[in-house]
């Protein structure tokens, strides 16, 4: 990352401090390289005690549980870059202990917030959201599961899919139909070993992370595991992926940053022709188009982040701007990468081979980039 990078004016000087600290640490680390399915969750926990005893998470929750009083999407944002850049999975652990909580940290009362957020900065609890479904993906207001008022307490009833960390997590926030209509979704925290939650699913994916499927059977809850009142999930959802959508294309950032490195030394290092692979004309325009790339992620990106913690609550436009460019410029980077490396480039196990499958799933979750589309022209078409 250049140091120039920490030097423009989105960011403070506790940004740097926090960017410099985070890649040392990594440096230290002893990361297993894709973890076998097997030792997948437990590599996940591991991750997220390390990262907590480090104090890393208390960036992921806000004061008296971390270290500012509000979730600083800059310092977010410089983490997902950071990890993404040293260890995807890490960056993957990161991710969720912040998506998984911040529904508790925006939304949530004190009592949700001193029962979870002290576990979730140590590492001791691990976080899910639990929103998608079969039917529902991008059309959240598809939503068909249930939670019904019975004798005071929420009894869910229905099915999660593609839910990161199913298995894992030690809570989820599951977000259910409590009446008809698009006002009719309420969010709740529950416990993972709450009687009526079943993994019937474990979903391999082409970047190794712990994905699946919850069904949920006469699940009940208490009312005061909601967050919010009756209807306000729609909200609390929407709020959430405000915040965290900005730092998906940070993460994409950071990807597309080492991608970009190994390039770099390739170029400089590959003979050929009686000279280098970076002394081919091709091969300058090739770089010159991803370095273009990767600024113009990083401002996107950065601006989003800025904006929020300016105190702009809502920044619909600014992060899905950023998610949209920096994925799928990201995974243009990372392709002419492995187009540099020629066939090293494919070959399993290789640093940009394995960038090249983990990029793919970030044009995707947390709203497609078709859909991140929408949301800007429909903002675009507003009238003032």
């Amino acid at each position: 990352m250049p140091a120039s990078h920490l030097m423009w004016p989105f960011f403070e000087r506790r940004h740097g401090d926090l960017q410099r600290r985070l890649d040392a640490w990594c440096g230290e680390q002893s990361w297993t390289q894709e973890p076998a399915d097997a030792e997948l969750d437990a590599s996940c926990r591991d991750i997220a005690r390390r990262l907590g005893e480090a104090g890393f998470l208390k960036i992921a929750v806000p004061e008296p549980f971390g270290d500012d009083a509000s979730l600083d999407a800059r310092s977010l944002c410089l983490m997902r870059e950071t990890l993404a850049r040293q260890e995807p999975l890490a960056d993957f652990v990161f991710a969720m202990q912040v998506l998984g909580s911040a529904p508790i940290s925006l939304y949530g009362n004190s009592a949700h917030k001193e029962a979870w957020l002290g576990d979730v900065a140590a590492g001791r609890k691990v976080a899910a959201f639990a929103l998608s479904e079969r039917e529902a993906g991008s059309d959240v207001a598809a939503m068909s599961m249930r939670a019904e008022q019975r004798r005071g307490d929420y009894v869910l009833g229905g099915a999660k899919a593609w839910i990161s960390n199913a298995g894992v997590a030690d809570f989820y926030v599951v977000f259910a139909r409590t009446s008809g209509g698009k006002r009719g979704i309420s969010a709740f925290v529950v416990p993972a070993d709450t009687p009526g939650i079943r993994v019937s699913e474990r979903t391999r994916v082409i970047a190794a992370h712990p994905l699946g499927s919850l069904e949920f059977s006469n699940c009940r809850v208490p009312a005061d595991c909601m967050l919010g009142a009756p209807g306000d999930g729609l909200r609390v959802a929407l709020g959430t992926l405000d915040l965290c959508r900005s730092t998906v294309g940070a993460a994409a950032l950071g990807m597309a940053r080492r991608a970009y490195g190994e390039a770099l030394q390739r170029a400089r290092g590959r003979e050929l022709f009686g000279g280098t692979l970076g002394d081919l004309q091709i091969t300058q325009a090739a770089l010159a188009d991803m370095a273009t790339s990767i600024d113009a992620a990083a401002l996107l990106v950065y601006r989003a982040a800025w904006t929020r913690d300016s105190g702009q609550e809502r920044i619909t436009r600014e992060a899905s701007m950023a998610k949209l460019f920096a994925t799928e410029h990201a995974q243009k980077v990372i392709d002419r990468a492995v187009q540099l490396f020629g066939g090293e480039g494919v070959r399993a196990g290789s640093v940009v081979e394995r960038l090249y499958r983990e990029i793919r799933a970030l044009r995707i979750y947390e709203g497609a980039s078709e859909i991140q589309q929408v949301l800007i022209a429909r903002h675009e078409l507003k009238d003032d």
